[in-house]
This record gives C-alpha cells, structure tokens and sequence, in this order.
C-alpha cells in the first residue's frame, strides 16, 4: 500500500475570501499530494504564483505563493493508503495534466455552480476540489461521497478513509516537519 495526502487550506487571497463569504466553509482550497512532507503537491488554481491568472493545473508548495508568503495560513492534512496501482495511476494522471497544461483552465464558473449544487463539468476546465476529486476518482484511489464537480474543499473531511494527520497553520506544519528530520 502506498499513501496520498490532501492539504486544504485557506489563504488571504481575494478568490479565498470570496469562496468562504459564499459557502461559509473552514478551507477553500483543496491539493493533492504524493509525500508526507508535501513536497509534490497539485491542484487546479494559479499556474503562476500570486497572480490570479491564467488558472488551471499547477504544482503548489509550501515555499511559494500564498503558502509561502502567509505561514499564518490555517490549513488540515489528510493521508490516506491506497493500492499501488491506485498511486502510480494517480502520478500518471498528474504528470499528464502537467505535461498539457496549457489546454487545461480554472472553472470559475464551475466554482458558482458546485455552491448552488448543479452538477456541471465543462471540459478542459476544474477548480481545485473537483481537479483533486478527478484525480482520485480516476485512479480508483477512493470511494469520493459526490461527484467531482459537487466536491468542496470541506467535503474530504468526511470521507471516513481519510485520516487526520495535522491540523494548525502551513508554518506549524513546516516546523513540525523540519523538527522529524
């Protein structure tokens, strides 16, 4: 067996601060990732750092962007055993996203349409919980509880796989991380 991860954060950018007036949620953000240290991680957001556009598939980290500018930034991570084959499908999936990303883009319409519960993919275009859903639903890695375009950040707390292994802030997660080398 092998683990993923889920990190679901919520950062002071202005697209955060807008999906949590609308949905209230505690996180607004959603990534996936392939170590427990979450080096590799990966979602549907900003392809180039801090600005807002263009959006699509992109590798995120702890260092960078909005995690690394804010370590006050609350955040939960999730790790969860899946087959081997489930794993390697999974790197499979991400490195053909990331290879052709420029085909891909931001769902923001699909962002409105999930928080007022209408099932909508478009093609070519996902937000970041419904990029990750997508990723986990076409691996097999996990029974998801919705559809991908009905996946919130929020809704990953609820599958029962998952197993809470840090809760806090991105700079309490990376100094706890440093403090187990």
């Amino acid at each position: 067996m092998r683990k993923l991860y889920i990190l679901l954060t919520r950062t002071e950018s202005i697209a955060s601060k807008m999906v949590r007036f609308f949905t209230m949620d505690k996180y607004t953000h959603a990534s996936l990732g392939f170590d427990r240290e979450l080096i590799e991680l990966y979602s549907s957001g900003r392809k180039k750092g801090l600005k807002m556009f263009p959006g699509g598939p992109c590798k995120e980290g702890l260092d960078k962007g909005f995690f690394g500018r804010d370590p006050h930034t609350p955040c939960v991570v999730y790790e969860f055993s899946v087959t081997e084959a489930a794993f390697n499908e999974a790197r499979a999936l991400i490195d053909f996203f990331m290879t052709d990303n420029h085909l891909y883009k931001f769902s923001i319409l699909g962002t409105f349409a999930c928080k007022l519960g209408i099932q909508w993919t478009r093609k070519n275009k996902y937000f970041c919980s419904q990029f990750v859903a997508e990723i986990l639903r076409q691996s097999n890695a996990v029974k998801l509880p919705k559809p991908p375009s009905l996946m919130r950040p929020i809704d990953y707390a609820s599958i029962p796989e998952f197993e809470k292994i840090f809760e806090g802030t991105i700079g309490e997660f990376k100094e706890k991380k440093t403090a187990t080398v």
